[in-house]
């Protein structure tokens, strides 16, 4: 199962569009939004692509109430779990929480197979060793709104543990939400 990891949106639905989109172009079936996406509406813009998305919030948490009634409404894909999220997909364990000191803590326990974060807008994938001996990945996947740095995401694949920094597609921002949702 491949993914699409995002991070710190910051309300930049262009940009969030045309990263999940790219993804999806790249055979991703699921988003994990790392916190900081802010106003809930800029979910709105990846939602035309029918993809489950996992979000958490982050020290930007915006409106978490909107957030939780965008994720109970019953044709939404979106998964909101707070502060931070233990999911599994593709039997692989997943951790994701906002602060990237918390998820190297997590990412030392041996307890996941891949812990996501965001805060720094700085992306980078790593082999943490564990305590256990084993290895877990570690993923910041930086900013995808742009936000001080360049935007980019982290496409992934969930049977091969193989990550990979992607830069959000210029072509696609430009042209603007619209185009990125008709997935032309």
């Amino acid at each position: 199962m491949k993914i699409c990891i995002v991070s710190d949106s910051h309300d930049n639905r262009q940009r969030l569009a045309a990263a999940v989109r790219d993804a999806r172009h790249h055979g991703a079936q699921a988003v994990l939004h790392c916190g900081d996406v802010v106003a809930p509406s800029t979910l709105h813009a990846i939602m035309p692509f029918g993809l489950p998305a996992h979000v958490i919030h982050g020290n930007n948490a915006g409106d978490t109430y909107h957030m939780s009634r965008l994720a109970h409404d019953p044709d939404s894909r979106i998964h909101y779990h707070g502060q931070d999220a233990n999911i599994e997909l593709d039997g692989r364990r997943i951790f994701m929480v906002h602060f990237p000191h918390y998820a190297r803590a997590l990412a030392m326990t041996g307890d996941y197979d891949l812990v996501c974060c965001g805060h720094e807008h700085r992306a980078h994938v790593e082999q943490i060793r564990t305590i256990t001996g084993t290895n877990t990945v570690w993923i910041n996947p930086g900013t995808v709104g742009g936000v001080g740095a360049p935007a980019t995401y982290v496409l992934g694949d969930l049977e091969t543990m193989e990550f990979f920094i992607r830069k959000v597609p210029e072509d696609v921002m430009i042209a603007g939400i619209s185009r990125a949702a008709s997935g032309t």
